[in-house]
This record gives C-alpha cells, structure tokens and sequence, in this order.
C-alpha cells in the first residue's frame, strides 16, 4: 500500500510525521496541510502576535525536518474519502493511503447574529490572527465575547497594547467552566488591575449596526459602544469530511482506546478526536496542544509496528494572561471538594473527588503543577496536609512509595 497520509498539519498533524520516523517507520508518509505556510505554534497568536505587526508565525519544526524525515508535504484540500478503496481526493486527484490519520482540529463557534458583519472576528489560526492585528490599526474599543483561554489572552494583550477592552461573560465568573472560583478571582483581579472590564453574568439583547459592521452591543439595562467585537466562545471538532465518508462521529471523531475510528485503517487524533479518557471513564474531546502532541507521538508507536496499547497520559493544559501563567493537569470531572494553598504571589486548587486526586491548577506556581503530572500519573492521592504544604513536600511523599 502507500504508506500513511495525514490530513491536517496542526500541532498533531505535524508530531505524527516526523515521529513515525523517529520510531522507525519505514513506509512513505504524506502531510496534507491546506494551509501555504509551515505548521506553526498557535497559542502565541493571542499574545505577542498581535502586539507586533511584522511578527512572523513560529514554526513547530523546520522545513528540513520534514525532509530529514522524508515527508513529503502536499498543499491542498481533501474533499472526500473512499474507506473502501483506501483512497483520498485531493483537489480531484485520487491519493491511495495504507492508513489514513485525520488531525483535522476544530473550527471556532460563531454567533449567528453575528455573521458577515465586517468588524466581528474570532481567532484560531494564522489567518484570524492577521486580520484581527490588521483591523486593531483601527479600533480603539473592542468588546471581547467570551470568558475563557482564548478571550482571556486576548484581552490581556489588547489592554496591552493600550485598547480599551470590555469582556462579556455569561457565567458568573470567568473561567467557569474550566478552572475553580479561587481562580477565577485571581484572574479577574489581574485583568481589572490591566484596565479590563469584566461584564459578568451578561445577556444579550441585541445589536446597533451601521452597514455591516456592529457599533454597540445591547444588554438587559446598558449599551456598549465598540469599534471591534473579538469573539471567543469555544470551537467544535471539524468533522465534516469524516461523516461524509460514513466515519462515526460524536462530538468529535470517534475512537477508540488506541485512537483507531469506526473505519478500518483510519485514525483520529488532535482536537478532532474524541477518544476514551482513562481519568473520565467516558469519550471525551480534549482540546490541548498537549494532547495533540501525545497522541501523535502514541500514533507513531502504533503504526510503526509497536504493540496495540490504549492511550493514557495525564492531560495538561495553559494559558498566558497578561501577567498569570495558569497551568492545569488532570481533569476535575467528577470532583467535589478542593484542597486550596494560596500564599498570595502563587495559587494551588487541588480537586478531589472523595479522596481521589483528580486536578490541579496553578498560578504562577510550575513546581507545583510539574508535581502534580507525576502524582497524577501514579494514581496515588497525597493526604490534604501534604498538598497544602507544598512540591517539596509533595515530591518527598511521591519518593516515599
């Protein structure tokens, strides 16, 4: 057969080619990447991409890398794919596959009150990103929808950059649905501290609009004038080309255990995947550069000939907001009480379920969060005493067996 092709070269995309080399793998390989640049990291798109207007995307790897592995790089689109005959079309050309790997990501959330208008953006890619610092020449006041990663950053790095920045939310709190209230505070604060103002608790009403472009976003009792509208609500898994094919999908790509779809010789992973979760005990979408990265790596082993094993690492995601470095391990699903040490420069949650260690995240506070992988990893739950003390302490007890 043709070896393995890799539609999408994000983050997992990219990981996968040059580590099914690096395990090995001695069939050719075929990145598809639709974009005309070279995979590139993401998260510094919210932050100081946008402060520098000849900032340039950074590469996940260079263009000899892909060569040193013998990957052979095509630009383009796939439309459709045939499981039967193991073959993909790309831009009307039939391209066979031994195994196929969809790392296709995720597409941003739009609300639909606000499509077309010229002057509402979002920002997941490189694209989004020159537009929004295109349009920031312009605008003053920018109204951020959206109260997590990608808003958060966002508007801590507008405020920066000397905007006026108002944030929209919902939820009671920022961050809501991802990290504790102890946490939340410590953000909010911070982002108050740069300039930015939080609407918490938010509904909209409507819109003022002059042409296409929306001047003022309309709440229950204010008017909020505004020259941008950032939107940031969350992405959903780009699926479209896996359902075509008859691939089962959820919320995600569905897989299993070893990252293996309902189609054989098709594999999903990345922010497309939705895989079965050790932690959760159910299939969940992990959206992290992370966990993208470590599925890719898993992948590579499978395909290169190792032993079919399941997936299983402990997940880990962060976020840079203006000054906070916010840093998380595990999942909180399922969690009922916290375990919080905070010493005022740095913030500890620890969330347990019963007497079960299911998450912790951190502010400013990386020895504790590197810790925290390792006891995770281990299964083991240190007593309340021990975490409130500290990583030192923590690593003392881990040593201990």
């Amino acid at each position: 057969m043709s070896g393995v092709v890799i539609i999408g070269a994000g983050h997992a995309g990219s990981q996968l080619a040059v580590s099914l080399r690096a395990e090995g793998y001695a069939g050719a390989v075929t990145l598809i990447d639709a974009s005309d640049v070279l995979p590139y990291h993401k998260p510094p798109l919210s932050k100081t991409f946008l402060k520098d207007p000849a900032a340039l995307p950074q590469p996940l790897r260079a263009a000899s890398a892909y060569d040193a592995a013998g990957v052979v790089r095509r630009k383009g689109s796939v439309t459709a794919i045939d499981t039967a005959a193991q073959r993909v079309t790309l831009d009307g050309e039939s391209l066979p596959y031994g195994d196929l790997v969809l790392a296709t990501g995720a597409r941003n959330r739009m609300l639909p009150d606000l499509l077309g208008a010229s002057n509402v953006l979002s920002l997941r890619d490189l694209a989004d990103a020159e537009r929004l610092r295109d349009a920031l020449a312009m605008a003053h006041s920018i109204t951020v929808i959206g109260g997590g990663f990608i808003g958060l950053e966002s508007a801590a790095a507008l405020a920066g950059m000397g905007k006026s920045v108002t944030v929209l939310e919902a939820a009671p709190r920022m961050l809501a649905r991802v990290a504790a209230p102890e946490t939340s505070a410590r953000v909010e604060d911070t982002l108050a501290g740069l300039g930015v103002k939080l609407r918490l608790g938010w509904t909209t009403q409507n819109y003022r609009r002059d042409g296409d472009r929306v001047t003022a976003v309309l709440g229950t009792t204010d008017e909020l004038s505004c020259d941008l509208i950032l939107v940031g609500i969350g992405a959903v898994a780009d699926t479209a080309l896996a359902q075509a094919a008859g691939i089962a999908c959820n919320m995600g790509i569905l897989t299993d255990a070893h990252l293996q779809t309902s189609a054989p010789h098709v594999w999903a992973i990345g922010d497309v995947a939705e895989t079965p979760h050790w932690q959760a005990g159910a299939a969940l979408r992990v959206e992290s550069v992370q966990n993208a990265t470590d599925q890719a790596r898993h992948l590579a082993r499978i395909l290169s000939g190792a032993a079919l094993t399941p997936f299983r690492t402990v997940p880990w995601f962060w976020s840079d907001i203006g000054p906070l470095k916010l840093q998380i391990a595990g999942l909180a699903i399922g969690a009922d009480r916290r375990v919080v040490r905070d010493d005022g420069a740095r913030l500890a949650v620890f969330h347990l379920a019963g007497d079960r260690l299911m998450s912790v995240e951190t502010l400013n506070n990386p020895a504790d969060h590197m810790i925290a992988r390792q006891v995770l990893d281990s299964g083991r739950t240190p007593p309340d005493a021990v975490m409130v003390e500290g990583a030192a302490a923590m690593k003392a007890w881990l040593a201990q067996g």
